[in-house]
Parts: structure tokens; C-alpha cells; sequence
């Protein structure tokens, strides 16, 4: 038996295709998640899986998996995939390649006859980007938990206003009468993943594998100062309740020590807003958004107090109020070491240059670590840019990646 080969050009021709799916007139893609653009790649998946005799199914969830049988159909799949939905203005490459390149494994495998010992199964996860129905990773989380939360039914498409609900059961309803039903949940044996690295690091180092060790925490918090509207020409300084100062003032005490102090930790502000965003009026609340991030929880723990307390110290200078909201308390997750190890061993095996690294981003693979071993593999992207029209991936790197993709997932079958 010839050993499997990863077909390059196929991938690439691949790539293209789906690129195509919602392209951009910038040469990105807009393929968001549950619209008539995310269904039509999955119908297209759907049908080069079933050209080439593999079974399909989805769950509940849209979620879509293309399995290849093994020599013993009893025992628990080996789960390779990422996702087919992107940023409103996103790239063609995040999530797409990593779907696509475990789509070109599946298919070198039967190319050179191989017979895996336990079935090897494609998924390609409902909902990760998390920009038209937040939260993201939906397809992961609900698969993981066995269940899909009842309040995300009455969410609200960010776009048209669509409930989510409706949007999942149309998209399930499109391709159900071709495909096989799925629990959500069912046992696997591990998860492995390949996704563009969305950071500068391989492309500067001139490394073309990153071996994803574990996906750093993530807290992000609502905060909301309110002081007391006032007319801004005649308000004295001793009289002002001022929100919008002790917001900025606190802000710019974070930025000057958060990451200053802490090479490893992420703080970021996304949005700011006033009311009652007058030009000539003291504001009354002045809010923003946290992004905070660090690969240990305990440190995570330490800086989410230390930037409440600072927020505090800001605000009674002012006397004004503030009001903090955890949101989201995503805990770091470290992968599995057996995985890791396997991914080393087929990169020495096939002569791979790799570089050990922690998710900056999360995955789903960082939801599926909580139900199985699970492991991402990272590809260089160009200056690291993602979430952009602009997102690329040098071909060779792509098919590298696929290389290394192929040399793990034949490393965990054995």
C-alpha cells in the first residue's frame, strides 16, 4: 500500500472553492454563521463527501460530521475539523482550512487505500466565530454540555434580527432529508484541530508548525461609571461628577501597568460609550468593555482583582458610582500531554520545524478538551493579521500544514 499523500493542489482548488462561498469585493469572506452562505458550504462539503462514499450526519445543533470507517466501527471516532463560518469582513482561511485540511486527510486516506483501526471522523462545528449570535463556539459548547441552552433561542441575529432558533432549525432542515441524525455529545476518543495561528509569531520565526499546547483564560468585564449630567460651561471642577474622567483615568492606569507589568497577559478595551453624548454636556454614564486574558487562572484571578479595585479607586476619586459585569469566565485549559507528544513525534517523523505555543485566541478545541484529549496544530499567517480581509496564507504553508495534520492523525491512530 502506497502511504497517504496529501494532494496540494486539491486542497488549494478546495480553499478557492469555499472562498468563494460569500467572497468579498475585498477578497475576504462574509459567511457568517446560520445564513444562506454558511448552508450552501455545507451543502458543498455534504456533496464532495458523499462523491467520495463517506457518510454524513448532523445534530441538533447544525453541527456536520463526514465520517470514514475504520476496521472496527464499534469504537470511538477520532475527531479532526474546525469550522465553515466566518467575521462579517473576515478572511478565507480561519476556519475554512482548518475544516478543508482534515476534509484532504480523510480523502488521502482513501486515496491510498489505508484502513484506519477506528473510525476517523470530519466535523465542522456550528457557530464559532460568535459574531452574529454570540456567545461563539456555540456548535463546541453544546455538543460538549449534550444539550442546547434554552436561552439562546430567543437570541437575535446582530445582522437582521433573526432568532437564532429559527436560523439552527432552517439550517438543519436544508440538508436533513440527505443526512443521518446525531446525538449531541457522542464519545470520542480525541480531538485535534488545525487553525491559522492569528498571531506573528511563526511567520517571524520562520516556523511553519506550532504545536498548541493549551488556549489562555478569558474574562470579560462590562464596566460603568455614572456620575451626574451637567452643563459644561458653567460647572465649576469641585461641583462635576464627571464618569467619563474616572473611566479614562482608570483605563490609563491599566494600560501603563497590566501587560507593562505581565509579559504574558492580554488587556484590551473594545468599545467605550457616554450618554447622553452630548458635545456640550457633562456626561451622565460613561461604560466600556474588558477583554482580559492570561494562560494561568490563578494570575487571571490577580489581575481581574487588581483592575476592580482600580476601577473602584477611580471612581470614589470622582465620586461617581461604578457597576462591574463578568460576562464571560473562560478558564485556561492545558491539552492533552499524550497528544502533545504525539504531535512532536510526527513532526520529528517528518522533519518539521515546530514551536511550542499557547493560544492566544480560543477555539473550539478548547470547549472539546472538557469531553476528550484534544490538540490544536497553528499554520503561519501573514503578519499575523486574522479577522480581516486581508487574512493569508502562503500556499506552501498550507500544504505543509496538511502534511503535518496528516503525519498527527496517523501518529494518533497508531
Amino acid at each position: 500500500m502506497t502511504p497517504p499523500q496529501i494532494n496540494g493542489d486539491r486542497l488549494l482548488a478546495r480553499l478557492d472553492a469555499f472562498a468563494a462561498i460569500g467572497a468579498t469585493p475585498g477578497g475576504g469572506v462574509n459567511r457568517q454563521a446560520l445564513t444562506r452562505g454558511d448552508r450552501k458550504a455545507r451543502a458543498l462539503l455534504t456533496a464532495l463527501s458523499k462523491a467520495r462514499g463517506f457518510s454524513v450526519f448532523q445534530d441538533d445543533m447544525a453541527n456536520l460530521f463526514i465520517r470514514m470507517e475504520g476496521s472496527d466501527g464499534s469504537l470511538p471516532p477520532l475527531l479532526i475539523g474546525s469550522h465553515l463560518d466566518s467575521q462579517p469582513a473576515g478572511g478565507r482561511f480561519d476556519g475554512a482550512l482548518g475544516t478543508l485540511t482534515a476534509f484532504e486527510v480523510l480523502e488521502s486516506l482513501a486515496d491510498a487505500g489505508f484502513v484506519p483501526p477506528r473510525p476517523v471522523e470530519v466535523v465542522a462545528w456550528t457557530n464559532e466565530e460568535g459574531c452574529r449570535f454570540a456567545p461563539g463556539c456555540m456548535g463546541a459548547r453544546a455538543f460538549v454540555e449534550g444539550n442546547i441552552p434554552a436561552e439562546w433561542e430567543g437570541l437575535r441575529a446582530v445582522d437582521d434580527g433573526a432568532l437564532f432558533n429559527d436560523e439552527r432549525l432552517a439550517t438543519v432542515a436544508a440538508l436533513a432529508p440527505d443526512l443521518g441524525h446525531r446525538k449531541l455529545g457522542f464519545p470520542v476518543i480525541a480531538y485535534l484541530e488545525l487553525h491559522i495561528e492569528q498571531g506573528p509569531s511563526l511567520e517571524r520565526e520562520g516556523i511553519p508548525v506550532g504545536i498548541v499546547t493549551g488556549v489562555q483564560g478569558t474574562r470579560w468585564l462590562e464596566v460603568e461609571f455614572e456620575g451626574q449630567t451637567a452643563h459644561a460651561g458653567t460647572t465649576a471642577l469641585e461641583y462635576r461628577r464627571d464618569p467619563l474622567k474616572a473611566l479614562t483615568a482608570a483605563l490609563a492606569a491599566l494600560y501603563a501597568t497590566v501587560m507593562s507589568e505581565n509579559a504574558e497577559a492580554r488587556f484590551t478595551v473594545g468599545r467605550i460609550a457616554v450618554t447622553p453624548g452630548s458635545v456640550n454636556a457633562i456626561p451622565a454614564t460613561a461604560s466600556c468593555t474588558i477583554d482580559l486574558r492570561h494562560p494561568q487562572a490563578d494570575v487571571l484571578d490577580r489581575l481581574e482583582e487588581s483592575i476592580r479595585a482600580r476601577l473602584a479607586e477611580a471612581a470614589e476619586a470622582e465620586a461617581v458610582s461604578v457597576a462591574i459585569r463578568k460576562t464571560v469566565d473562560m478558564a485556561p485549559v492545558t491539552f492533552a500531554d499524550d497528544l502533545i507528544s504525539a504531535l512532536q513525534i510526527a513532526a520529528q517523523k517528518a522533519a518539521f520545524r515546530t514551536r511550542s505555543m499557547i493560544s492566544g485566541a480560543f477555539h473550539d478545541a478548547l470547549f472539546l478538551a472538557g469531553h476528550a484529549p484534544s490538540a490544536m496544530i497553528f499554520v503561519p499567517c501573514r503578519d499575523g493579521l486574522s479577522h480581516n480581509e486581508a487574512e493569508y496564507v502562503n500556499p506552501e504553508d498550507s500544504v505543509a500544514g496538511a502534511r503535518m495534520f496528516l503525519a498527527s492523525v496517523l501518529e494518533l491512530l497508531r
